[in-house]
């Protein structure tokens, strides 16, 4: 039997796709080599699925910065409240939470999952699930096949490939599209962690003196060799037993790992700014007129509340200021040191928890590749490509699912109209 349409991958954009295919009247088989489909979507968003995000498409371009401008020409077609349209028309009641964040009203990924598994059984979509693909086959400039690892195969004249790429692996990303692209003649960027916890070996954290603190809305930053900031996101953050993570680090993550490649570095330095909301001389004049209201009061109960007191201690220690030192007695010299610690508090990071423990995949098919509107390969007829396969990565908060969804909705439509 020969199918329209073969979409290999039930993630979110392999799912999308699928339904496209089907809506423009295609013959589909849907294919995944898990034993379930919409793994990944079931546990997104903290199990919740941030389907996508409400921020205008500038903004959301501004938080893909693996190439999101390329998502200009599909956003053009199919954007974040097309997306937002087809859930609710899937019987999915959204709402918007912080910074533009959609989520279901029911709070439940797998509802949204189940409503795309139903829309897929009503437009006839074939689906094998633990069904691994060995290959896909080319003839003449165009997919002619799919071969299985059973040696089956399944002749068509369209294939999406909606793999994933290498990150969360127990979902079944595991790098299996990038030999199938490059069999097509495809470029893939060099793949790399995004969206990941950031290591270090300073003896702070080697001796986890910080670990399990949280420091809520600070500004964390990634520096270039002269000490300038390259990236800052000011957000939450936590110290681990192996480094910092949360989601101001998660975002920097993709710095660390550029900037020890593009100076060839084994460390990069790291600043918090545990106070944002003033500058340096603010800060200043703000401690030494508390110091100076009640001069016999130990520092530490002077600055109590400034930050939380565990990383208060660690900095007047860190400065060489005792904690039980009277505030009257603490040179100016020394408290300007611990202001200007509390606004850029720097130490060295050497990297990346790996591939397989980040939230993001990034590098992959190069987009230089892929036509804009369609997502169909320029180098070989029948081959289109959707989601994190492709060199498209966004920070967390529903922009990568967006990207997904939207470059899977144009791959299955596409597919099924050639």
């Amino acid at each position: 039997m020969k199918y329209d349409v073969i979409v290999i991958g039930g993630g979110p954009s392999g799912l999308m796709a699928s339904i496209a295919a089907g809506e423009n009247g295609s013959k589909v088989l849907l294919l995944d080599k898990g034993n379930k489909l919409g793994r990944k979507l079931a546990i997104s968003g903290g199990g919740r699925c941030n389907v996508t995000n409400r921020l205008p498409i500038d903004e959301i371009v501004k938080h893909i910065p693996g190439n999101g401008r390329f998502l200009y020409s599909a956003f053009s077609i199919f954007n974040n409240e097309d997306i937002i349209r087809f859930f609710e028309d899937l019987g999915i009641e959204l709402k918007e939470e912080d910074h533009g964040r959609m989520f279901p009203v029911s709070d439940r990924a797998q509802s949204v999952v189940d409503a795309l598994l139903d829309k897929l059984s009503k437009l006839n979509v074939e689906i094998r699930t633990n069904t691994a693909v060995k290959d896909i086959c080319y003839a003449n400039g165009c997919v002619e096949s799919v071969e299985l690892m059973t040696g089956e195969k399944l002749p068509t004249s369209a294939v999406v490939v909606a793999v994933g790429g290498k990150s969360v692996p127990q979902t079944g990303s595991t790098g299996d599209g990038f030999p199938w692209a490059e069999k097509a003649g495809h470029t893939i960027s060099e793949l790399f962690p995004t969206e990941v916890p950031v290591t270090s070996n300073e003896p702070f954290i080697k001796d986890k003196l910080l670990q399990g603190l949280s420091l809520r809305d600070v500004a964390v930053s990634v520096l270039n060799p002269k000490g300038k900031a390259i990236i800052t996101h000011q957000m939450d953050m936590i110290f681990t037993h192996f480094g910092i993570s949360g989601p101001a680090v998660l975002r920097c993550s993709q710095f660390v790992v550029k900037a020890m490649k593009k100076w060839n570095l084994k460390e990069v330095l790291m600043s918090i700014d545990a106070l944002p909301d003033y500058n340096e001389e603010e800060l200043f004049q703000k401690i030494m007129k508390i110091i100076k209201e009640e001069p016999k009061k130990v520092i530490k109960n002077s600055l109590k509340g400034l930050v939380p007191e565990r990383y208060l201690l660690f900095l007047l220690e860190f400065n060489q200021i005792d904690v039980n030192t009277q505030g009257g007695t603490i040179s100016t010299e020394l408290i300007r040191k611990f202001v200007k610690s509390c606004k850029q508090f720097q130490f060295h990071v050497n990297g990346t928890l790996p591939l397989e423990k980040a939230f993001v995949t990034g590098g992959g098919v190069s987009v230089k590749e892929i036509e804009p509107k369609t997502m169909a390969s320029k180098l070989m007829h029948g081959l289109y490509f959707c989601g994190e396969v492709l060199d498209i990565y966004g920070y967390t908060g529903g922009y990568n699912i967006t990207s997904a969804l939207v470059t899977g909705r144009l791959a299955g439509m596409n597919a099924a109209l050639k």
